[in-house]
């Protein structure tokens, strides 16, 4: 007890101390304060420490395990879309943290590919669901493949198998979710094996090829994929179609040559109780408890960023949305399953220079990890959230705590009716917290007749509004930095320190005791 008294008369004492050490500062020059006392941080860091020392390896086998991805997700995409989500929530947003930001475990990713220092998606996913580094381009096949490669035989001798094909070989069920094309790279990478990813109908293929496009491995699986791959569901669904018929909701051909139906394969081969889907209403009236295999394709080509979703013809599910019919579905297997779920609309948006959208669909990636967490028990389900790869995606000057991380910087607030003191460059002009090394964001600086744009007056909140870029370039590029590895349940203690990108593949394969 005397110990106890000791410690708290001596962090209040040195929380008084602190205090009448700022207290002239603030009297001179008033800031905006945040919603914390100054007890409140150094509670909370005790509450850390405490927290911490209760955690406990968990070394028991895993029944589930779920891989979220936030494709282009890096860590500076993370801390901005932490801030605008706190400010949403009417507050300052830098002490926020996004629900997976709450995982007990945490590593950084190396992305780097076996033939690139800044990858695309193919090989990075590759690497996650296989546990090799594979080359540009490529999805579940060794680097030994020949680019281009289009002899069957060759790629069914450098296929790797992947988590999704091991856990559907140990009788568990398996589902893909995301808010790209299902035929995309990342969702792609856990079915289909080809060497070129953007073989995804084949209509797409070159003459002669004889491999099977991406859309009609999906439907193609081996015989015991087949049984396990109870839910799909994404965008991409003229990828699917034949192009004489017409799109539900746009009325655009679809993209097959071979008048192949894949939508009305899915359902024929899997039988009565399977459907096909491709808006709300379909969606919702899917009964996960009834339904045994569900294919949803939401959009002829990608879904909706989150922030347009509302406004779509045919309306769309939420990721959560998704996430949450997947696990009802899976979650009727006693042996247990494997889920993929991207945000893979995270990444277009920052490709598009548009970092608001980004940030909107990274919030929504964060509310669909909190959604399966609440579904399931850390006790038994493995849960990894991560990135494929970063953006070149930054956040700099010196804006004060609370500061629109959408707007100009200002580091001299708005105080008592005086209105913020923006910052300015050495042209006398303001800019904007956030911003690209690259992409289409650049102004054309000889038709401006300045060096960079005259922000004052703009809009840089708008909801299509291009933070501006150094080099112009039609797509903003991928980055190569390390990403971040957030993890909870069996074996997520294995996660830590720098980590080869191929690495979560073991992990994963280690909780299922493959």
């Amino acid at each position: 007890m005397l110990r106890l008294m000791k410690k708290t008369i001596s962090t209040t004492v040195a929380a008084a101390m602190i205090a009448a050490s700022i207290a002239p500062a603030m009297a001179a020059e008033p800031v905006v304060q945040g919603p914390e006392s100054v007890q409140d941080w150094y509670d909370a860091g005790q509450q850390f420490v405490h927290d911490a020392k209760r955690l406990y390896p968990n070394m028991f086998k895993a029944k589930n395990v779920i891989l979220f991805v936030g494709d282009g997700m890096g860590v500076s995409t993370v801390t901005a879309a932490r801030i605008l989500e706190g400010q949403m929530n009417s507050k300052p947003g830098e002490e926020n943290r996004l629900f997976f930001e709450t995982l007990p475990y945490l590593a950084l990713s190396k992305t780097y590919s076996w033939d690139q220092q800044t990858s695309d998606s193919a090989p990075t996913m590759t690497a996650m669901v296989t546990g090799y580094k594979a080359r540009e381009g490529m999805l579940s096949v060794n680097h030994l493949t020949p680019r281009g490669e289009c002899d069957p035989a060759v790629i069914t001798a450098n296929a790797l198998p992947t988590i999704l094909e091991q856990a559907a070989a140990a009788g568990k069920s398996t589902g893909v979710v995301s808010t790209a094309r299902l035929t995309h790279a990342t969702p792609a990478a856990t079915y289909a094996h080809t060497a070129v990813r953007d073989w995804e109908a084949d209509s797409n293929l070159p003459a002669g090829c004889g491999v099977k496009d991406i859309a009609r491995q999906l439907i193609e699986v081996s015989p015991a994929v087949r049984k396990s791959l109870k839910v799909a569901m994404g965008g991409g669904r003229t990828y699917f179609m034949p192009k004489t018929q017409l799109d539900p909701e746009y009325g655009a051909k679809g993209r097959r040559n071979d008048g192949r139906d894949l939508t009305a394969e899915w359902v024929s081969s899997r039988g009565a109780n399977a459907a096909y889907v491709w808006d709300r209403a379909g969606f919702d009236a899917v009964n996960p408890h009834t339904t045994k295999y569900l294919l949803g394709l939401f959009e002829n080509s990608h879904m909706q960023y989150e922030a347009d979703r509302a406004n779509d013809k045919g309306g769309e599910p939420s990721l959560t949305e998704m996430t949450e019919k997947a696990i009802k579905m899976l979650r009727k297997d006693d042996d247990g399953f494997f889920l993929h779920v991207e945000g893979g609309r995270i990444d277009h948006a920052h490709h598009a220079g548009n970092a608001r959208r980004a940030l909107l669909d990274t919030i929504e990636f964060a509310k669909a990890v909190k959604k399966a967490y609440e579904m399931t028990d850390p006790r038994d389900t493995l849960i990894v959230v991560t990135a494929d790869h970063s953006h070149v995606f930054t956040i700099a000057g010196y804006p004060h705590r609370g500061n629109n991380i959408l707007g100009l910087v200002s580091s001299v607030p708005e105080v008592d009716g005086n209105p913020a003191t923006l910052d300015k460059d050495n042209l006398g002009l303001p800019y904007t917290t956030l911003g690209y090394a690259n992409g289409p964001g650049w102004r054309d600086a000889i038709a401006s007749g300045q060096k960079r744009p005259d922000l004052n007056g703009v809009d840089t909140t708008a909801l299509g509004f291009l933070q501006e870029a150094a080099i112009p370039l039609g797509s903003e590029t991928h980055a190569g930095e390390d990403v971040a590895i957030y993890a909870s349940g069996p074996m997520s203690y294995l996660f830590h320190g720098s980590m080869e990108q191929n690495w979560i593949y073991h992990v994963m394969k280690e909780a299922f005791r493959f």
